[in-house]
């Protein structure tokens, strides 16, 4: 956590409403992707955004820093979201499959439309997961926490974790290589490869 992040939990904590607000736009873009991620819908996902935030204000005074502020608040968010999805099981899954794909000098307009479509089926498939490596991979890819944040996020065995790693990673490899290997046979067919 920032010095300035912590500063402004303390004011918060003491009753500071603007320090909390300026917690609120700080995160609020992170609350609402993660929600997003799992529940699949855009409604639903502001929803548990805005009642994240209004338990983190109710709660802040019991807040003792021993975990970072984001992790704590992903928390919070997990939680709402597990009300939402009672079937929801946090299971942390790997992969390298989510990292955005970068334009390096000399592609062709080819070459980053596809990789663009690339990321999109990713994001797709990403969605189609069980809800259970939905929640994990979302916290480890796209919000950049550690294996032992999302351990303490999700309340589960560090080797649990890397256990869903593994099996999340390879459920999205699989599809992404059918898929691909769908896309080069229509290549070929076309005359395009």
């Amino acid at each position: 956590m920032s010095d300035n992040e912590a500063q402004l939990v303390v004011k918060a904590q003491r009753g500071d409403e603007q320090a909390f607000e300026q917690l609120v736009r700080a995160h609020q873009r992170y609350v609402f992707n993660l929600a997003y991620r799992v529940l699949g819908d855009y409604s639903e996902a502001e929803d548990v955004a805005q009642e994240t935030f209004v338990r983190a204000w109710r709660g802040l005074p019991s807040f003792r820093a021993e975990c970072r502020f984001t992790t704590w608040l992903y928390r919070i968010a997990r939680n709402v979201c597990l009300n939402r999805l009672p079937r929801l099981q946090a299971e942390l899954a790997q992969t390298e499959l989510l990292g955005e794909t970068l334009a390096c000098p000399g592609e062709t307009p080819a070459d980053v439309f596809n990789a663009k479509e690339r990321r999109a089926f990713v994001h797709a498939e990403l969605a189609r997961l069980p809800e259970k490596y939905r929640l994990v991979l979302t916290l480890r890819y796209l919000q950049d926490l550690s294996y032992a944040e999302i351990a303490d996020v999700l309340n589960l065995p560090l080797g649990t974790v890397k256990t869903h790693l593994h099996r999340g990673r390879e459920a999205l490899a699989a599809r992404l290589a059918a898929w691909e290997a769908e896309m080069t046979s229509e290549h070929v067919q076309t005359g395009e490869g």
